[in-house]
């Protein structure tokens, strides 16, 4: 098989069997421990699905293979591989399809130190080895690498405990919806008393905290509001302040008011690069930048503006924004996606580090939260809308004629127009993998966003 069919432009993903066999993933495996020497051992960690730990186990023999060593984490969420790739100062492998059906698995790939790995920095260079692996046979090295296991949950929760102190919040009662993924596992280590640490004021509500990768009650896929209907259900049931649903791997984390209202996740970004701008200023930091990408929302920027640091606008992609978090020095970068990257945790996002940011905000207010985040989404937003389009390239062509003239034009990422008074602006981007166009609308008024949000749509379809 051809492995350009499953290494995407920032990780792995395919079929179990079909496409990610454990043949494939041996010599991805041994691929990987090429592109990053054997210098250091290898980690690598697997989520709840079934054809993880033999998937992981296969990985480990490509690159023993190959003379590495190996550390075994087993079942984590992806940002305690992160955790674990930071503190040790090596590479990692994590198995998951994240939000992805039962059917599917994959592979995010880190450097040492969590940093990220794409297709334009190494991971094209892993699916070729991989391939003359598959092709020619998998040769192997004089000495064999070791096998040895670590459990990182513990110090993993000690390690956001001590970036984000709660122990001082008014009492908090929260439903967590973990979709049955690696949240599970992780919100009772670090919000509960599961890995040992002190209690919190904090009271969660489980929801689906049974390890099961068939995703018996609904997909692990927050971004999709059809899956975050029962924690809406349960938080008003239960009177709760908050309700925090996880994907599958648990490195995203949304947010749902006392009302059931889903919070979106610019003005969660907005939250959390308010407070880590505050505490590096209080610190005696001076010239502090924050990373947005192109699709969050203008009072991402405003608020970062106002905070008295710099914003900096990027493309979308979680290993694109590692490299510039790296690059810049940046705090903390934040995306519509529910991605949040820290400076503390190497420059990786962590979705759980976010929630806890949220929480000790709404812990020392009286406000509940529904008034919280209003005051971080001024504007009217369409949310992402993806359209399925046979001709991309025409329906950008139309969307350039339509708009010329009536606002400015950006192509960072896809195209972005913003209204000459800035009332308005919208995105469009082609999907990297499909044949989408990904729209996203914002406005100072409703009335106006349905408006423009109607009429780009209308020529996305024309």
């Amino acid at each position: 098989m051809s492995l350009t069919d499953i290494v995407k432009t920032y990780d792995v993903r395919g079929l179990v069997d079909g496409q990610l066999t454990e043949t494939v993933v041996r010599a991805l495996g041994a691929a990987f421990a090429d592109e990053v020497g054997t210098g250091s051992p290898i980690i690598i960690g697997h989520d709840m699905r079934a054809s993880s730990p033999a998937l992981a186990a296969a990985a480990a023999d490509g690159a023993q293979a190959r003379g590495a060593d190996i550390v075994l984490i087993g079942l984590c969420s992806t940002d305690a591989t992160y955790f674990a790739s930071g503190s040790m100062d090596a590479p990692a492998m994590m198995f998951t399809a994240s939000h992805n059906p039962a059917a599917y698995n994959g592979i995010k790939f880190s450097r040492a130190g969590a940093r990220g790995v794409s297709l334009e920095t190494g991971l094209a260079a892993i699916r070729d080895g991989a391939q003359r692996y598959l092709d020619d046979g998998l040769p192997e090295a004089s000495s064999r690498g070791t096998l040895r296991t670590r459990d990182v949950l513990g110090d993993y929760a000690a390690h956001l405990r001590s970036l984000v102190d709660l122990s001082g919040v008014r009492p908090l009662r929260v439903v967590v919806d973990a979709a049955n993924g690696m949240a599970g596992m992780t919100v009772p280590a670090v919000l509960g008393e599961a890995a040992g640490l002190p209690g919190l004021p904090i009271e969660i509500v489980p929801m689906y905290f049974e390890l099961d990768g068939t995703f018996p009650n609904h997909e692990a896929n927050p971004l999709d509001p059809k899956n975050l209907v029962d924690l809406q259900a349960a938080v008003v049931e239960q009177g709760a302040d908050i309700g925090l649903a996880f994907d599958g791997d648990a490195d995203r984390c949304f947010v749902i008011d006392e009302r059931g209202g889903a919070v979106s996740p610019s003005a969660v970004a907005a939250i959390v690069a308010e407070r880590e701008i505050g505490r590096v200023r209080a610190e005696g930091e001076r010239d502090i930048v924050v990373l947005h990408n192109l699709i969050t929302s203008r009072v991402v920027p405003e608020v970062i503006a106002a905070a008295g640091a710099t914003a900096i606008r990027t493309r979308v992609g979680h290993s694109l924004i590692k490299d510039k978090m790296a690059e810049t020095g940046a705090v903390f970068g934040g995306e519509h996606s529910a991605h949040y990257y820290f400076r503390d945790f190497w420059g990786a996002d962590n979705g759980m580090l976010a929630a806890m940011h949220v929480l000790a905000t709404l812990g020392v207010i009286e406000s509940p939260m529904s008034d919280l985040a209003a005051s971080y989404s001024p504007y009217a937003a369409s949310g992402e809308i993806n359209s399925t389009v046979d001709d991309v390239p025409a329906a950008y062509t139309r969307i350039v004629e339509a708009f010329a003239g009536r606002g400015d034009f950006d192509e960072l990422d896809g195209l972005t127009v913003t209204a000459p008074d800035g009332s308005w602006w919208f995105s469009v981007r082609p999907s990297n993998t499909e044949p989408l166009l990904r729209l996203n609308v914002e406005a100072e008024a409703a009335p106006t966003m349905v408006a423009v949000r109607d009429e780009v749509l209308g020529l996305i379809h024309a």
